[in-house]
């Protein structure tokens, strides 16, 4: 049996996820060039395998129609937007994520953000590299009102995480309408802090919507790219609308866009899970799922 692995990432800090496989006699064939592969090179990639472990590769109708042997696809990871779902059923290919491993660490990552942007941490490390000597003022994060948009695992941990550090969090879900704020408009004017973890790629923070965020508002983005619009996220950066934002996803990565020009926005580049017990929980979850799918699994 053959296991062909997309994310390029896989194993870097831990073997534990591979020998799992290797144990098994499993052939393993890592991603060769040390990035998101292009369609050409994921069909070429996937040539007589059984199984996928996958990054964030475009699995289309393009991509599974020419990969005959393959029977199941295993995210690394929570979302699945590259994964055409319908396309995998005609093709008798099961698919699985693991959306429990990245909770903690993205929430943990949302928090460092929040905490490095209230408290001025980068651009006084800037200045006393400079040989500057300048005390800044930021924030608290007590009684601050953040408005967290989306509510599923990591929403819930992050809320859990300011909570406990004082702050008031407002919830806005679209898919749970009526469990909390009803009308995103209304939320985005209470909001000092507004922090996306919704799913999906429709826009939320739409041009429209940026005219009823709070002058001087920060955004926090840990989920998608196209939850904003990146336009009216770049205006209201320049204007002092949005006096930070923090964004670790991205419209197109890797990210070359208009944001690198604004010194208020810290930018990563999509690093949220990158931490060794994360990496190691997520593989080996994914792993897992996949000798599931296969039929030979042994949790």
């Amino acid at each position: 049996m053959k296991v062909v692995v997309g994310a390029s990432s896989f194993a870097e800090n831990s073997d534990k996820a591979i020998n799992i496989l290797l144990n098994k006699g499993i052939e393993v064939v890592k991603n060769p060039y040390g990035r998101k592969l292009t369609i050409e090179e994921t069909i070429c990639h996937l040539q007589g395998a059984d199984g996928l472990l996958a990054g964030l590769e475009i699995l289309n109708e393009e991509v599974l129609s020419q990969t005959p042997n393959l029977k199941a696809i295993s995210r690394i990871g929570i979302g699945m937007d590259n994964i055409d779902q319908k396309a995998a059923k005609k093709h008798k290919i099961k698919v699985s994520n693991t959306p429990d491993a990245p909770t903690t660490a993205v929430a943990e990552m949302a928090l460092a953000a929040l905490l490095t942007i209230g408290h001025e941490i980068i651009p006084c490390n800037e200045d006393v590299h400079n040989k500057i000597w300048r005390k800044r003022i930021g924030f608290s994060l007590i009684n601050l009102n953040v408005l967290l948009i989306g509510y599923g695992r990591i929403g819930r941990k992050f809320a859990e995480y300011l909570r406990l550090l004082g702050s008031n969090c407002i919830i806005y879900d679209p898919y749970q309408p009526e469990m909390f704020e009803p009308d995103l408009e209304t939320a985005l004017q209470k909001a000092e802090v507004i922090t996306l973890h919704a799913s999906g790629n429709k826009e939320l923070l739409t041009k429209e919507n940026f005219s009823y965020i709070k002058d001087g508002a920060v955004i926090l983005n840990c989920a998608r790219g196209e939850l904003i619009n990146e336009d009216a996220l770049y205006d209201a950066l320049n204007t002092g609308k949005v006096s930070h934002y923090w964004g670790d996803v991205f419209w197109k990565e890797p990210y070359e866009g208009k944001l690198l020009e604004c010194k208020n926005a810290v930018l990563t580049p999509h690093i949220s899970t990158y931490n060794r017990l994360c990496r190691e929980s997520m593989e080996t979850e994914a792993v897992f799922n996949l000798l599931e799918d296969l039929g030979i699994g042994d949790k």
